[in-house]
């Protein structure tokens, strides 16, 4: 009994037919011949209530399954498939409440839908989680009704599941599947004409129409009688790592998403494609000291290992110290690697506090110094000023997106490699820059 009453709810339908047999009672007192009909009103009303008790409570009713992905892809949609099951010989109506985690603050998330009698029907929603971490699923509620709909019995399935929230690994398949579909053209990534032979040498082949006749190896094709070409392939296992400043300047949000967060993705993202092109992959990150540290090397493992490193990123987003960050890249990273380095600077006076310590790293390895556009000022800088007001805000806004150029100038001054890209853009920028630099050769 208590179990039926805690899963037990009245619907609208229930107090209105009750709003109308209080109002005819009211009636009877003034017209007492309707007392009769009031009385046998009120005996039907209660009649259909047990009925539909009976029939919610008779049978097995709803059975429900929540499939949940192993884990979550951060910044993602993620597929959310419920599984619905209908015992009952009756069409039903269901409102679906599922309890999301607590991340997303949403307590009116509900869906609706019926069920023919013996139905099974899949529902699929999807979330994007914005914060790297564990999220718990509370309970899965379905509200049921008969087709009397005075009662709604509730079903409960699926309590306290959790999902762990990874760097964008959606975001990582979905660079791969393009690069062997051959479509990275589409994206932004864009072939690099090579300059000169910085590769190493791989063989000595046949000569084919279209080869490079300044390859031709004249004492091989002296030897066969026939013309030979040395082949020559990229430079490989070259050290590759990624910088990520997890201070005060990468906590700025985009489209629900933190710069460090944009930067983490990004960082799955090159390290695979360092792996494929057989370079070495490596990170690490910095703020107040350097830590999450993973040394560049080419091994099965190694994704995975950048992966959970990834993952259990944390900051208080404190001030960044480029001093120990120099002094840490000279103690510990001795082969010269190119070194991917996730910040942002929004003026020239916080790039030139840093730019000794660039300029320093600089010396010993290739440095790619990335930052970011602010992308709600390029907007603002789009829209009409009609007010004085508005005059002085897209004046501001043109000088800040004009202090970013100049951040590149000055980089490009001391012979820094620079991307400024919108956040949304990182991951295939890093990439397009990451070819330049292996198809020139400047490793």
């Amino acid at each position: 009994m208590k179990r039926l009453f805690k899963h037990t709810y009245l619907t609208s339908r229930f107090f209105t037919i009750v709003g109308i047999l209080v109002g005819l009672y009211i009636l009877a007192y003034l017209f007492p011949g309707l007392l009769a009909i009031v009385k046998m009103l009120f005996y039907v009303a209660l009649a259909l209530v047990v009925i539909d008790l009976i029939l919610l409570y008779k049978q097995k009713g709803i059975n429900a399954i929540r499939v949940l992905p192993e884990k979550l892809s951060n910044g993602d949609d993620n597929p959310i498939e419920i599984t619905l099951n209908n015992s009952y010989n009756y069409k039903t109506e269901l409102l679906l409440i599922d309890e999301l985690p607590f991340q997303y603050q949403k307590r009116d998330f509900e869906i609706e839908t019926y069920l023919k009698s013996q139905e099974k029907k899949k529902i699929t929603y999807t979330l994007r989680p914005l914060e790297r971490g564990e999220y718990y699923f509370g309970n899965l509620n379905i509200y049921v009704n008969t087709p009397i709909k005075l009662v709604t019995r509730r079903f409960q399935f699926g309590k306290d599941a959790m999902v762990p929230n990874y760097p964008s690994f959606l975001q990582l398949r979905k660079f791969m599947l393009l690069a062997f579909s051959n479509k990275l053209f589409e994206y932004g990534l864009k072939k690099i004409r090579r300059i000169g032979h910085t590769m190493e040498f791989e063989q000595i082949k046949d000569y084919v129409m279209g080869d490079d006749i300044r390859n031709i190896n004249w004492k091989a094709t002296a030897k066969r009688n026939q013309l030979m070409v040395n082949q020559f392939q990229d430079e490989r296992s070259q050290p590759i790592y990624s910088v990520i400043d997890k201070g005060r300047a990468m906590k700025m949000p985009f489209k629900g998403l933190s710069l460090l967060d944009y930067a983490i993705n990004a960082t799955l993202v090159i390290s695979n494609v360092a792996l494929k092109k057989q370079d070495k992959a490596g990170m690490f990150t910095f703020s107040r000291k350097v830590e999450n540290r993973v040394i560049a090397e080419r091994r099965p493992s190694q994704m995975n290992n950048i992966l959970e490193t990834l993952y259990n990123i944390d900051t208080d987003y404190s001030e960044s110290d480029f001093a120990r960050l120099y002094v840490d890249v000279k103690r510990s990273v001795t082969q010269r690697s190119l070194l991917l380095l996730y910040t942002n600077f929004e003026t020239l006076d916080a790039l030139h506090r840093q730019l000794p310590y660039l300029q320093a790293i600089a010396k010993n390895h290739l440095l790619v110094v990335i930052f970011f556009e602010n992308t709600e000022l390029h907007q603002l800088t789009k829209d009409k000023a009609e007010t004085t007001y508005q005059i002085f805000q897209k004046t501001i806004a043109e000088k800040f997106i004009y202090e970013k150029k100049l951040i590149v100038n000055e980089l490009h001054k001391y012979g820094i490699q620079t991307i400024l890209t919108a956040p949304e853009h990182l991951t295939v920028n890093t990439i397009n820059k990451y070819l330049e630099i292996k198809a020139r050769g400047l490793l």
